[in-house]
């Protein structure tokens, strides 16, 4: 019984997040003593539905363009022909780490305009860092033997990258993936302040209101979906390990 408890907590917290973002009317008996002078207990400016899936598509554009450049400055730097340019990768990433997100989003703006676009430049910016070190953790922690055996069976270098390399070091890969999704799906709600379809726009208008239930829905959505993409992920990083383990055993 207990084994099963945590995926049954997992598919209980699935299910409330659908119903709520679905129908949240069901939940306002809950919020209501929340609000003060007959405020809304439910977001009413919007669908929920609507700005979590802008929310989670935000995520998902900026995580996969920071995936694509970390992980092609890890594969350059490890190359002996780009070694020389690891302190240079090493600083462009730490930039988004560098500058806060709201920082980001006042130099963004001026120069491509509010909504999704300066939203989506400070998550990309912010999520490099932990894919690149995580790639190149992987992708310079492999077994000698392999390397060597796939050398000796007279692949080329681009051969070993594809098929053994970077096969390798994915489980590592995706924990710094995983790392960035959890990351960013907190910062996107800042992307509200410069008129980005987010999440953020449920928290900033019950701050804005003094409406503590509508601060308290955007905020438990964005936090259901962290835990829920982090275990899902972590679940996938850990079905690639013993696949490649069982593979190279």
């Amino acid at each position: 019984m207990k084994a099963w408890l945590p995926s049954l907590l997992r598919l209980a917290l699935v299910v409330l997040l659908i119903a709520f973002v679905i129908n949240p009317g069901w939940f306002e008996p809950l919020l209501k003593p929340l609000t003060e002078n007959n405020a809304p207990a439910i977001y009413n400016q919007g669908s929920l539905l609507t700005l979590t899936l802008l929310h989670l598509r935000t995520v998902l554009i900026a995580t996969v363009a920071a995936t694509i450049v970390a992980v092609a400055l890890a594969i350059l730097v490890t190359r002996p022909a780009g070694a020389e340019f690891l302190p240079l990768s090493r600083s462009l990433v730490n930039i988004g780490q560098t500058f806060p997100p709201v920082a980001v989003l006042a130099l963004a703006v001026p120069a491509v305009g509010f909504g999704e676009k300066p939203t989506l430049i400070a998550l990309f910016l912010y999520g490099l860092l932990p894919i690149f070190e995580n790639a190149l953790t992987g992708l310079t922690t492999l077994p000698g033997n392999v390397m060597e055996a796939a050398r000796g069976a007279g692949m080329t270098g681009w051969q070993r990258l594809i098929k053994v390399e970077l096969p390798l070091s994915a489980p590592i890969i995706l924990g710094g993936i995983r790392l960035s999704v959890v990351i960013s799906l907190a910062t996107a709600t800042i992307g509200s302040t410069v008129a980005a379809k987010t999440l953020g726009e449920v928290i900033i208008a019950g701050l804005l209101s003094n409406n503590l239930a509508f601060v308290l829905q955007g905020g438990l959505i964005v936090a259901a979906l962290a835990v829920l993409i982090y275990d899902g992920l972590s679940a996938i990083e850990r079905f690639t390990a013993r696949r490649m383990g069982q593979e190279t055993g």
